[in-house]
């Protein structure tokens, strides 16, 4: 099976269509996303119908759980609460439905998907947990493979059943070891926070084990444009550029 796994899409109808496109070149059997569809973007209710036209399995982010839970928009810095409570005004009814049944994780082909933190935190970063207290967690897991996002960055763990090891998810192919368990930061489509303002996707062949991370160039300054147009706070265009 050769998978698309993709995060943190945040309402970025350019980078999210460019990063379709590339995938479809691919030819991939199924794509997930992990969560944060929307927020912070101008094109939220566009992202979502993409998303079901191309039938994406998708998790819960804190984005979502904003829209589910009107009480959880307060767990956001104010400027963050501007961009959800705008998301809020753009989506459809069928959207706002769609998101409701979206669940905490998936579990597929022995793989885990999840916005968070393993098993199914959408609001957990990684870096809040101790290395003490995220190694209980993928001991625990039956899965010996997890995707997460929601820190926008890159990031590759590896757990040998006593200890972790942090490093950079490099470009290109990196061959995972069927002995070892992996949590593997995805980055993000729509909000890089790594560096490198390209829109970011991995790909996986369950067969061979191979992963792929690859990097999609956008026109980035129609999306900031957009986003100051729409009047969500301008550090999200920045962020872009």
């Amino acid at each position: 099976m050769f998978i698309a796994v993709l995060a943190d899409i945040h309402g970025n109808l350019e980078a999210f269509r460019d990063v379709l496109a590339r995938i479809r070149t691919r030819k991939v059997d199924r794509i997930f996303s992990l969560g944060d569809n929307v927020g912070y973007g101008p094109d939220p209710e566009a992202v979502m119908e993409l998303i079901r036209k191309n039938t994406i399995e998708s998790v819960l982010g804190n984005h979502e759980k904003a829209m589910n839970e009107e009480s959880f928009i307060s767990w956001f810095n104010p400027l963050a609460q501007k961009a959800v409570r705008y998301t809020r005004d753009h989506l459809s009814d069928q959207s706002l439905l769609a998101i409701k049944d979206y669940p905490k994780s998936r579990v597929f082909e022995k793989i885990r998907f999840v916005h968070g933190a393993p098993p199914s935190s959408p609001v957990l970063y990684l870096f809040q947990l101790t290395d003490d207290k995220l190694a209980k967690r993928l001991h625990a897991m039956d899965e010996s493979l997890c995707f997460a996002g929601h820190t926008h960055d890159l990031g590759l763990i590896t757990y040998d059943g006593t200890h972790l090891v942090h490093s950079t998810l490099p470009f290109g192919e990196t061959r995972l070891d069927p002995d070892l368990k992996y949590l593997i930061n995805v980055g993000s489509v729509g909000q890089p926070r790594d560096g490198d303002n390209r829109a970011k996707y991995v790909l996986y062949d369950t067969r061979t084990r191979i992963l792929t991370l690859e990097a999609v160039p956008y026109d980035n300054r129609t999306t900031a444009d957009k986003i100051i147009k729409a009047g969500i706070p301008e550090q999200y265009a920045q962020k872009l550029l």
